[in-house]
């Protein structure tokens, strides 16, 4: 999820500049110089970072073992002469009987179409939404399976450490997703085009240097603090 960190100026960032500027826009809104595609530099496609979903796995597992196993108990004893447990008899009279149009089934029926769709949705997407997938290293040897990320809230307080270094910043906060970057900022002295003009400039440098497999693209915000 994204991280909105606040926090005053304190000391240099240990982020290096790289070259790299995103343009000022006239209506109090910088954007980037655009968002590439997510490819890395080795014309690869960066794909996400899958969650191992161990909790829901594990508790699908157990809730499923333990019905089944308890209808194998209950078959086997109804094999071996013994009369149906009271559940199951209670479960086939209902389900003999109840007409479908009846607001229990109804109900039923939603929330196991609820939990499969949940269950589906959770197979079939990533997951780690907080993890940015980073480009691959080129021209070394042995570092074609080498996958690294970037956890979003470290990239937010990196840029926002870059943010409160601009001359001007009060203070600032930054949002980091899958494909934008807002950085909003307060400005208590200067022109507030030109705190807007040296942020787009400097966390442009900021967003390249991470080094994300797909580039974000900046929208920067600059108001004057409240008074009082």
């Amino acid at each position: 999820m994204s991280a909105n960190p606040w926090r005053q100026p304190t000391g240099d960032s240990d982020l290096p500049p790289e070259p790299g500027q995103a343009a000022p826009s006239a209506d109090g809104t910088g954007a980037g110089s655009g968002a590439t595609a997510a490819v890395d530099e080795s014309g690869r496609s960066a794909r996400r970072f899958w969650s191992a979903r161990r909790i829901p796995a594990a508790v699908v597992a157990l809730l499923s073992a333990v019905a089944i196993g308890l209808l194998l108990y209950d078959v086997v004893s109804v094999r071996a002469g013994r009369s149906a447990m009271g559940w199951r008899r209670r479960l086939a009279e209902e389900l003999a009987t109840r007409p479908l149009d009846d607001i229990w089934v109804i109900v039923g029926a939603a929330v196991a179409m609820a939990l499969g769709l949940w269950l589906f949705l959770l197979a079939v997407t990533p997951g780690l939404r907080r993890l940015l997938p980073m480009r691959q290293p080129t021209g070394t040897p042995g570092t074609g399976e080498v996958r690294a990320g970037l956890d979003r809230r470290a990239a937010a307080l990196v840029l926002r450490d870059r943010a409160v270094q601009v001359a001007g910043v009060q203070s600032a906060r930054v949002a980091v997703g899958r494909r934008k970057v807002k950085a909003r900022a307060w400005a208590h002295f200067r022109d507030l085009a030109e705190v807007r003009a040296d942020l787009d400039a400097t966390l442009g440098e900021a967003v390249t240097s991470l080094g994300l497999a797909r580039q974000p693209t900046l929208i920067v915000r600059v108001r004057r603090p409240k008074k009082g």
